[in-house]
Parts: structure tokens; sequence; C-alpha cells
């Protein structure tokens, strides 16, 4: 038998390693100044729009885990069998039956409301100023501008091949972003729509740059579509999220995102043909208020289009498809050309106030600005241009 005290006790290992990794923070203060528990921001609209949507969600979740915990804690301690307390019968009790049918059900409502307008915006992909396709191979990443002429491979930058080969002597800590740097940067124009199609010439590699919005797989014989707008100029850094193989973590991903003039002067040195200087934006358009817009008693044209994109966007366009060309199979009509759409104006109001079929009623839901909106969306766009719109006296009057 091992003699007393001799040997390591568990909670002296414990207690040894706990103290290592104080000694290393304390010895370390720059890395546990980058550290961080919460995501990133990010740098784009959109990332933003996920990360509130990211603290929303963990704030409903904690506070129902610390309702849940605590509920559960009193009556640990109230109803203990120490205490003489017999335990109540609810066996087959409506009232819980319908609490824990509706109160999850509201949650969840409550969730998937704004979490479908984030994903509705996140695909959508049309309308880009710039339009890149990227392939990915073992181990390197090529971009193609179609509309500028302008081609090129991206691969890891020379200093980081050196040490991580151990050329020359050089060490990785002496290289400025070791593995994350490489010879030929993506280069964007700020504030512009940056569309993306990413596929992959071999096996699947995944295209990431955190501060630029999500990740998105590079499939063989697949194009998938990806889009942002950066906000501010700077080099952003990214990396290949999917195990491609042995190459794998040396192909990082570098996005720069300069001004507009910057950026038509680049393409030139590249030998490619920019578009007009006016047709890239010199700042993003100031988001229209939607709230507003909703209560007011009359709109123009545009506001009434503005606001109609928006609810159709929010609302419609997932059985109607963001196109109008509807699911068939599913028992959703093309609003493209359909009779309610191009028919009498008060027809349309009327089925969107009242619904019909699979289609719910909305006149609960919006305001009659919202109603008169969509209606005059739907007339004069998804492929329709009957040229009327509806007023919110008309929907007042036909409520």
């Amino acid at each position: 038998m091992r003699p007393r005290g001799s040997g390591v006790s568990r909670a002296g290992l414990i207690a040894g390693l706990v103290m290592g990794l104080v000694m290393g923070l304390a010895a370390s203060p720059a890395a546990y100044a980058e550290w961080q528990m919460n995501l990133s921001p990010g740098a784009t609209a959109m990332t933003h729009q996920v990360w509130d949507l990211h603290t929303a969600m963990l704030i409903i979740c904690a506070t129902i885990a610390i309702g849940v915990v605590a509920v559960m804690g009193w009556s640990i301690a109230r109803h203990r069998k120490s205490r003489g307390v017999r335990p109540a019968e609810f066996h087959e009790s409506i009232g819980i039956e319908i609490a824990w049918t509706v109160l999850p059900f509201i949650v969840l409502a409550a969730i998937a409301i704004p979490a479908a307008s984030t994903l509705v915006s996140l695909y959508d992909t049309d309308a880009a100023d710039v339009h890149i396709e990227i392939t990915g191979h073992q181990w390197l990443w090529e971009y193609r501008y179609p509309d500028a002429g302008v081609h090129f491979y991206s691969r890891l930058a020379a200093d980081s091949r050196r040490a991580e080969l151990g050329v020359d002597g050089t060490r990785p800590q002496d290289v400025a972003h070791y593995l994350r740097d490489v010879d030929n940067p993506l280069v964007v124009p700020v504030h512009a729509k940056i569309g993306l199609s990413i596929t992959s010439a071999d096996v699947i590699h995944s295209w990431w740059v955190p501060a630029l919005g999500g990740k998105k797989d590079a499939i063989p014989g697949r194009i998938n579509k990806k889009w942002f707008t950066a906000d501010k100029i700077g080099t952003y850094r990214g990396q290949c999220a999917e195990l491609c193989g042995r190459g794998h973590a040396f192909m990082p991903i570098v996005v720069k995102v300069v001004s507009k003039a910057d950026y038509l002067a680049w393409l030139k040195a590249r030998g490619g043909r920019g578009p007009a200087a006016d047709d890239l934006p010199d700042a993003p358009a100031a988001p229209a208020d939607f709230d507003a817009l909703a209560a007011r008693d009359t709109l123009s044209r545009d506001e009434a289009m503005t606001l109609g994109k928006h609810v159709y966007n929010g609302l419609c366009s997932a059985c109607h498809q963001r196109d109008g060309s509807g699911l068939a199979a599913a028992g959703y009509p093309a609003l493209t050309g359909s009779d309610v759409a191009t028919g009498p104006i008060a027809d349309h109001i009327d089925q969107v106030i009242y619904g019909k079929n699979a289609m719910p009623a909305f006149g609960g839901q919006l305001t009659d600005a919202e109603i008169a909106a969509v209606v005059t969306y739907e007339r004069n766009a998804l492929g329709n241009a009957v040229g009327d719109e509806a007023s919110p006296k008309q929907v007042e009057d036909l409520r």
C-alpha cells in the first residue's frame, strides 16, 4: 500500500493547475486583454443585426433559465420532506397542460418573428454593386470579377510560408499575422453591396471572414451565394472553416475594404474595366423609419413602395417567394400576373384584410398604411406593372 502522505492528492493537483493558470494569465497581460466571451458585432449592418438578435435570444434564454432554477430552488427548499409537506396532486390538470403549451408557443413566436426577418435579409443577394466569383482549391483561393475582367489567385503570404518551413531561420513569432496573410487580398469598395458566388474545384472548403458575416461552404459542382456591405475601410481576415486536407491551415482569407476611388484605381492597375464612379454608392442610404411610415395617413408612391417591400419581405415572401413566383405545390399561388394583383384594387385590399383559404387575415396585424403599401408594392413590383396605388383611406373604408 502507498504510505499516507506520499504522492500528489487530487485536491493538490487541482490547486496546482488553478495556480498555474492564474500565474500564466498574470504573466501574459496581452493575451488576457484580447480574451472575450461574447461574439464580435462585426463590421457590417447585417452582422450588427445578427449580433442584436443573438443578444436578445441570450437574454431570453438566460431569463428563462434563471427563472426555472429559482422556482426549482424555492420549491425544493419550501416543500422538502423534512418539513412534513405533502406533495400536491397535478394529475391531468387542464390548467398546467394549457400553461406549458401556450407559454412556450408565445416564447417561440417572439423569437421566430425577428429571426425570420434576419434570415430573409441574409439571403437577399439581389442587386449587388460588385459581383465576385470565388473558387476554393487545395490550398488557395481563386477570385474572379466577371464584370471587371479581373482574375487572380490568393495564396498564403511568403513570409508565413518561410516561417512555417523554418527557411533562413524565420520564426513564426517574427512574422506579423502569421498564417493570416496572403499575397493577393480580395479588394472591395466600402459601402457597396458585394455579392459572392462560392464554389470549389476539388473538396469542400468554407469561405469565412467573421467581421463580414457568416461562413459559406464551397462545394464542388454547386454555387452558394452570400453578400456583405462593409461599413468601414480596413483589412478583415478570415480562414477556410472546413477541414479540407493537410494544407487546411494554410489558406487564409484577407479582404481589403477601400474607398471608391482606391477601388477603381486598383481595378485599373489590374487591367480591369471598372464601373462608372456613380454606379458605386458613396455612403449607405439612411434606413427608412418603417414605424413612422406605418402610422401615416397618407403615403407618397416611393414611401408606399419602400414600406410595402418591407412588409412583403417580412410576412408574404415565405409563401409567395421574394420574386412573387409562389409555391404552387404547397398551395401558395404566384402573385406575378395573378388575378388578385392585377385585378380590381378593392378586391386586392379586401383579401389582405380578411384573408382567403390558407392566407391569414392581416387586418388585425397591419395598419391601414401598411396594408395600402403592401398592396401597392404587389401591384407594381414582382413582375407586375398595374400602375395604380392603394391609399390608407381606401383600406380604412373597406375594413
